[in-house]
């Protein structure tokens, strides 16, 4: 059966936009279903009617071939839909313009149907701070000690706020719901929302009497040190997340620590993934006879077999010597430069011209 939009809404065919925005808020703060005397059918049917009328690109679709052009895809649940009889999707107003309705509605009729509820468990906030490292450090890992000073749960009432020994008692401003209900007066007429309890910080609760050392706050400015193990393999700018460490909250759980790494230079090195490079300078007589170079590495000195006739730019790779990996651990790659004699003897350019070598 075709259904007329315009008339749900009770505005004309010619009606703009905003009229018809204007009319569906108007009837949707009449008929909601939460509110005395609300009708949820009604509700319904004025929500699937702004959903096409309320998009232009719907709208001008709904214009030329009717209803018949959005059945079965309003995104309304009926008897048989995805949210059972009478039920409603908020979620198909979200984008394309539309307000959240979910959270508009949930904060004016104080029920949960938005993302957002009445109270949230306080979290309390992150904290960052800097760490630098050397090169073998993030090869290999490393412990690093960091000193916090942070707001943390008071060691003598247990981050509760009440003194030892002393009941918590029922706040008397919430009547222990740990929420107050609050008018407001809005285009749409007065209405209420659910906002946390400022007297007792959303708790319901609060102590008979207060903590002598943190006054009831719960929370007292602590100097920490902590051990934070960094993992082999890490790079420059690394961030690592160090769960609960961060600023305490009464009644709620402690931000995270996120320490940002910062790895320095090593001149003799430069790295590449779990690959570690460097380079070699060899004499001309070595690169064609041949030699045992001793090259750095981070695990030390190690030997290294130069064979004859090696050219400059040669790539010679010392298995197991670069970074350190959870699957096991990279290379070393040791890049060989001849290097030509800028002065000579006149013996050894006799010699070099005896020997005449060309290619």
């Amino acid at each position: 059966m075709a259904k007329d939009y315009y008339n749900t809404l009770g505005v004309s065919k010619s009606a703009s936009q905003d009229e018809i925005k204007a009319a569906f808020r108007k009837l949707a703060h009449q008929y909601h279903p939460d509110k005395p005397g609300g009708n949820a059918e009604k509700f319904k049917e004025i929500n699937e009617a702004y959903q096409v009328v309320g998009d232009p690109a719907k709208r001008q679709k709904y214009d030329q071939f009717g209803s018949a052009a959005f059945d079965g895809s309003a995104g309304f649940g009926g008897a048989g839909g995805p949210f059972g009889a009478g039920g409603f999707d908020f979620s198909g107003f979200q984008g394309a313009g539309f307000e959240d309705l979910g959270d508009m509605f949930g904060e004016m009729f104080g029920f949960g149907g938005g993302r957002r509820g009445a109270t949230r468990t306080p979290r309390g906030n992150d904290i960052q701070v800097d760490v630098d490292l050397t090169f073998r450090d993030a090869v290999f890992g490393a412990s690093k000690e960091i000193t916090l000073t942070k707001p943390t749960a008071c060691e003598r009432c247990g981050g509760v706020g009440a003194e030892p020994g002393t009941k918590m008692i029922e706040c008397k401003d919430c009547k222990g719901a740990g929420v107050r209900v609050v008018q407001q007066r809005t285009i749409l007429g007065t209405i209420q929302s659910r906002v946390a309890c400022s007297t007792c910080a959303g708790e319901g609760e609060s102590p008979s009497q207060a903590c002598s050392t943190c006054r009831g706050a719960g929370l007292t400015k602590q100097k920490k040190t902590l051990c934070v193990n960094i993992p082999p393999g890490v790079e420059n700018g690394n961030v690592l997340r160090v769960r609960a460490e961060g600023e305490g909250v009464k009644g709620g759980q402690p931000g995270d620590l996120f320490v940002r790494l910062h790895v320095a230079d090593d001149k003799r090195f430069a790295r590449e993934g779990d690959t570690i490079f460097s380079q070699a300078q060899i004499g001309f007589t070595q690169a064609a006879l041949g030699a045992t170079l001793s090259v750095e590495t981070v695990d030390g000195p190690v030997e290294l077999d130069i064979p004859p006739g090696t050219q400059s730019g040669t790539e010679f790779r010392l298995r197991a010597h670069g970074v350190v990996t959870r699957s096991g651990r990279g290379d070393h790659v040791v890049i060989v430069e001849v290097v030509t004699p800028k002065k000579l003897s006149k013996d050894q350019r006799r010699l070099l011209e005896e020997l005449d070598l060309k290619e």
